[in-house]
């Protein structure tokens, strides 16, 4: 299974196009654009969020709600880009206008100037914008509906925002209730302690970043190998989780506590019984050797703060070479909720395309078939 995206933060739209989906898939649109509207929610968002409502349009691959086995495409289009069009028209704009040379530390502005060889910052933050990811929730939504149908469920929450955390542990079945609330806390207190700490952010033009924990249930063992290094489950699940925006950092079951623990500690202890092997604890995370082993799998995710700062950093600008302050595009004081979403919709994609490459499958009864005949 395949995605490639295509479109700018400020262009006409954002596409997608998925291959490798199996016929008889049915599609829930509705669903899509619920998750696109969860991306767009969450306590410290800013302004663009209330100028786009994103839905998702489905321009193929689809009829009468189920897939066909051909590549669907999709896009999200930009309500903004009608404010936009005269500086971001392919067809031709006024490219002096709404430049950017202030280039911002924290951002891909000045490497990709460098790069792709850009005196512009305009030319590479608008594909390198975080507004990327809705054509990647589109991808793993419905990704998370092919899961679905064999019994496999992701969701997720916030552990902590700006140092703020929430050390309890929470089963699967209550990680939706997180949706609900405004900093996608499951914990009241800790979260009214981070709404503050946002808001004390907020007044001194500051950002904040935060731990997301991503969860999935019913994924038999088996999936990954430990006979090539690119094969592996955790490595492609951490890959996934660190394509998105802003994530510096990744653990898979206890993670970095392991090494501060003794081996006694940290391994899971095998059992037998009733014709089946079993484990009490799940410190791995449900991924040994690079392969699932039918225990939840556990993954967490770190991301930096938000680093277009309102209050301005130091930086060069890169026309003149002279100190300024950084540019303040429009922008969060804080985006879990959102990174939440879409650290979902990875790790649901990253999933179908390890489990399609291993059932392979040319329409859903196959693959349902497949799996359910797996021990």
């Amino acid at each position: 299974m395949k995605l490639s995206t295509a479109g700018e933060s400020h262009g006409k739209a954002l596409t997608g196009i998925i291959e490798g989906l199996p016929s008889n898939l049915k599609i829930d649109i509705d669903e899509i654009n619920r998750y696109l509207a969860l991306r767009q929610s969450g306590y410290g968002r800013g302004g663009r969020q209330k100028i786009e409502r994103d839905k998702a349009e489905i321009i193929s691959g689809v009829r009468n709600l189920y897939t066909l086995g051909s590549p669907l495409a999709f896009a999200v289009i930009n309500s903004d880009y009608e404010n936009w069009r005269e500086y971001m028209a392919p067809e031709g704009c006024d490219v002096s206008k709404k430049r950017l040379t202030a280039v911002r530390p924290g951002h891909a502005d000045l490497t990709g100037m460098l790069k792709f060889g850009h005196a512009d910052a305009r030319n590479v933050l608008e594909r390198a914008s975080a507004r990327e990811t809705a054509a990647r929730v589109v991808a793993g939504s419905i990704a998370r509906q092919y899961l679905r149908a064999l019994g496999i469920g992701v969701s997720g929450y916030v552990k902590s925002v700006c140092g703020i955390a929430d050390g309890n542990e929470y089963p699967f079945d209550k990680l939706e209730e997180a949706k609900s609330q405004p900093l996608f806390m499951l914990d009241s207190e800790i979260q009214s302690k981070a709404i503050k700490r946002i808001d004390e952010l907020k007044a001194g033009g500051d950002t904040a970043g935060g731990v997301v924990e991503i969860r999935v249930i019913g994924l038999k063992s088996g999936f990954g190998s430990c006979m090539r290094y690119s094969d592996k489950l955790d490595a492609i699940l951490c890959f996934a989780l660190m394509s998105v925006q802003a994530v510096k950092g990744v653990e898979v079951g206890l993670g970095f506590e392991a090494a501060r623990r003794e081996g006694s500690k940290v391994h899971d202890e095998i059992f037998y019984e009733n014709g089946k092997y079993f484990r009490k604890t799940n410190n791995a995370g449900g991924i040994e050797g690079g392969m699932s082993n039918g225990g939840e799998i556990v993954l967490k995710a770190a991301l930096k703060p938000i680093p277009t700062l309102m209050k301005g950093l130091n930086t060069v600008d890169s026309e003149t070479k002279l100190k300024v302050t950084a540019a303040a595009e429009r922008s969060d004081v804080i985006a879990i909720c959102a990174a939440e979403i879409i650290l979902e919709s990875v790790t649901a994609f990253a999933l179908a395309d390890v489990i399609s490459k291993r059932l392979g499958g040319d329409n859903m009864d196959e693959v349902i078939k497949r799996y359910n005949d797996l021990p």
